[in-house]
């Protein structure tokens, strides 16, 4: 089970990496890092292994800058995994929308009017359209390198944790654990946050998480 959960995360993680890197841009490991919300030493890792399967090529820029170019193989692996993160998609969003309108629905009858997410990727849309139904207002959106949802402002971790009033709802499924410890590092209190109550291992083989 655990090889399994291991390789859903890599494949996920690799496609969004060279999703990164697709425009062939000059672009740093810590600009990625930034952009996926993962460490810096693992976006090397990530790139060494590419770059040894024949998917990356590194070009070198002026000003010490790099771009990592996709092969005509790394295109055709991304492609791939697109498919495959498409039926995961489909999934994860029916389970996404389930639990986040109970989730939602419950925070309502406790008289929770606002609540923030952390966590910007594919799901947070979904979660917003159950926010909706359950007639709740999106007080901040939270994440760790700034941006847009909608028509607001993405709060930095320090800054929205500080900012957030009421219950913090993590929309990332990937990187729910990682961004539930920050939030708890910039002093928002366990109770205040909500997760997914299932992981992206169990959402996707839920024949194996009953093992």
């Amino acid at each position: 089970m655990n090889n399994s959960r291991d390789n859903n995360q890599d494949n996920l993680r690799s496609f969004l990496l060279m999703s990164e890197l697709e425009s062939g841009e000059p672009i740093s490991q810590r600009e990625i890092a930034g952009r996926l919300g993962i460490a810096l030493g693992l976006v090397n890792s990530y790139l060494k292994t590419l770059a040894a399967k024949g998917f990356v090529t590194v070009k070198a820029m002026p000003r010490n800058r790099f771009a990592y170019l996709l092969t005509p193989k790394g295109f055709a692996e991304k492609s791939r995994l697109a498919f495959q993160h498409l039926s995961n998609f489909n999934k994860l969003y029916r389970i996404t929308r389930q639990e986040s309108l109970a989730l939602f629905t419950r925070l309502r009858g406790q008289g929770v009017e606002r609540v923030s997410f952390c966590g910007l990727d594919d799901l947070t849309e979904i979660a917003y359209l159950s926010l909706q139904e359950a007639r709740l207002e999106l007080e901040h959106v939270i994440d760790v390198s700034d941006g847009r949802f909608l028509d607001r402002a993405v709060l930095p971790l320090a800054e929205g944790a500080s900012a957030a009033s009421g219950p913090i709802v993590v929309t990332a499924l990937p990187r729910a654990e990682e961004l539930k410890r920050r939030l708890m590092e910039h002093g928002v209190e366990e109770e205040r946050i909500y997760g997914p109550s299932l992981s992206y291992e169990e959402i996707l083989n839920p024949a194996k998480s009953e093992m």
